[in-house]
C-alpha cells in the first residue's frame, strides 16, 4: 500500500502543526507520510518540545519549514490547516491535494503569562490536537 502524504499547515510551524505531525506519525503508522510547514516559519517553540516530551514523543529533531519547501514540489493527498490564519492565507490552489481540511486550534504561543500558564495552554492545545488526530484516523478506518 502506498503511503498517503499529509501536510499540516499553520502560520509559524512552531507548535500546532508540529504537534499534529508528530501525533499522526505516532498513530497513523506506515499508512501516512507526514509533514508540516508554516506560512511564516518561526522556528520550533521550546514549549512544544517540552509538552510533547511529557507524552513520550520526542520532536526535537523536527524543524520549522516554510510552504516553499513543498509547494509545487511534493504532492499531498491531504492538506490540513490547524489555525485560522493559515486557513485564510494558504494558497487556494495546491497541486495534487485531494482533500483540504481545517482544524482550528488556538495558538498556544500567543498566550502571555507565567511559564506555568503558558505550559498549561500548550498542554491543552496538545491534548485537543491528539484527540482530533485520533478521531480523524477512526474516520479513515
Amino acid at each position: 500500500m502506498d503511503q498517503q502524504r499529509v501536510l499540516f499547515l499553520c502560520t509559524g510551524n512552531s507548535a500546532r502543526s508540529q504537534m499534529a505531525e508528530a501525533f499522526l506519525r505516532k498513530y497513523g503508522g506506515e499508512q501516512f507520510e507526514v509533514h508540516s510547514a508554516g506560512l511564516e516559519p518561526k522556528g520550533m517553540n521550546p514549549f512544544t518540545i517540552r509538552v510533547m516530551n511529557e507524552v513520550g514523543i520526542d520532536i526535537s529533531g523536527q524543524t520549522s519549514k516554510g510552504v516553499d519547501v513543498y509547494l509545487g514540489k511534493v504532492l499531498f493527498k491531504y492538506l490540513v490547516t490547524v489555525c485560522d490564519d493559515a486557513d485564510k492565507n494558504c494558497p487556494t490552489v495546491w497541486p495534487g491535494v485531494r482533500k483540504r481540511m481545517h482544524w482550528s486550534f488556538q495558538d498556544p504561543a500567543a498566550v502571555e503569562g507565567t511559564d506555568e500558564e503558558k505550559l498549561a495552554k500548550f498542554r491543552e492545545v496538545r491534548d485537543k490536537i491528539e484527540a482530533q488526530v485520533k478521531a480523524w484516523l477512526a474516520e479513515q478506518a
